[in-house]
């Protein structure tokens, strides 16, 4: 199983979407800023805001570049807030 998750940093109000086949260590990494050149390296308070179950990486990737390239703050809030959005999306890329 993969996941598409986006996760929130308070200290620098910001949002990260990414996929992963296991959002624990992967969010464990982002905090720890073991991603030298990543946007999530200049915080370390990042936590889950939205998961998304996928089938496979295909599609999981194909969500995470959807939701990126809706370059939305409004959107990533909009998919908890309404999840029917996010069962959309997983119908349109299964």
């Amino acid at each position: 199983m993969h996941f598409v998750y986006i996760i929130y940093s308070s200290q620098i109000d910001s949002y990260y979407i990414g996929e992963t086949s296991n959002f624990q260590l992967r969010l464990e990494w982002h905090n720890s800023g073991i991603f030298e050149n990543s946007h999530t390296k200049i915080a370390n308070d990042w936590t889950l805001f939205h998961l998304i179950d996928c089938v496979d990486i295909t599609q999981a990737r194909k969500i995470e570049k959807h939701i990126k390239n809706m370059k939305s703050k409004t959107y990533i809030l909009n998919l908890k807030k309404y999840p029917k959005i996010t069962e959309k999306l997983l119908l349109k890329y299964c």
